[in-house]
């Protein structure tokens, strides 16, 4: 884990680092604004959206500012329906887990588009902190057993919630934001744009990479297997915006 740590690390110093003198004759533009969707290997169907901010610096290099709100999951996680009730639940989830990423990188270009259309490739590297938020995962669990009913709406606690079978479902994700715990750790991650549209109108592109996070504690969402401080993933960002 280390060693990909390294790696990516040192991939994105060399993108951060200045290239060039300014050429301002070159400038194809001073200020894009995007926004998409990610997907990633730590979520779902659905990672999470973003939305970035990129100037101009030199003919072969932008900087961006960029905010990503992504839901990290278990790999083990279970989705499983009550029989009493049909409703979903994660079985053994104690917690959801949120990640907001504001960060600062940089975008080299590689493979510069003509004018007016084409394909243009770029090295994307960043780094910024993680606010990892520890949301509760709350469940209607059935204390009445056989014969009885008194369903109760409770955080998921494996030394209570003992019986499976006694789970009614999954209460509204709202329900425990109050109570999120914030956990500070640190990203870096580094991969590769592909960009199309014009220059001064709207552009569109995917965006391929490997991220590394890192917490100074582990993060449980699942008590009872094991949890982990270090994340790594691949992921996938797809794109639009506008520039000027």
């Amino acid at each position: 884990m280390v060693r990909y740590l390294i790696l990516v690390v040192t991939f994105v110093l060399a993108v951060i680092l200045p290239a060039a003198a300014q050429t301002g004759d070159d400038e194809a533009f001073r200020n894009e604004i995007s926004y998409g969707v990610n997907f990633n290997s730590n979520a779902g169907l659905i990672g999470g959206a973003f939305v970035r901010s990129s100037y101009f610096m030199t003919e072969h290099m932008y900087q961006f500012g960029e905010l990503e709100i992504v839901e990290v999951k278990h790999p083990k996680e279970n989705r499983v329906y009550s029989y009493s009730t049909g409703d979903s639940f994660v079985y053994g989830k104690q917690n959801y887990l949120f990640v907001i990423r504001p960060h600062y990188g940089r975008e080299l270009v590689l493979f510069k588009k003509a004018a007016e259309s084409g394909v243009q490739v770029n090295a994307v590297g960043a780094i910024g902190p993680s606010l990892g938020l520890l949301i509760p995962y709350y469940i209607h669990y059935d204390y009445g057993g056989a014969g009885g009913f008194d369903v109760r709406t409770e955080q998921y606690d494996p030394q209570i919630h003992r019986v499976p079978e006694n789970i009614q479902g999954s209460a509204n994700m709202f329900t425990g934001l109050g109570e999120a715990n914030v956990n500070v750790g640190l990203h870096v991650k580094g991969g590769l744009s592909f960009e199309y549209g014009r220059y001064r109108e709207s552009i569109a592109g995917i965006e391929v990479g490997f991220m590394v996070e890192a917490y100074p504690k582990e993060l449980v969402i699942i008590p009872q297997t094991d949890n982990n401080s270090v994340f790594t993933s691949v992921y996938l960002n797809i794109y639009y915006g506008s520039r000027k």
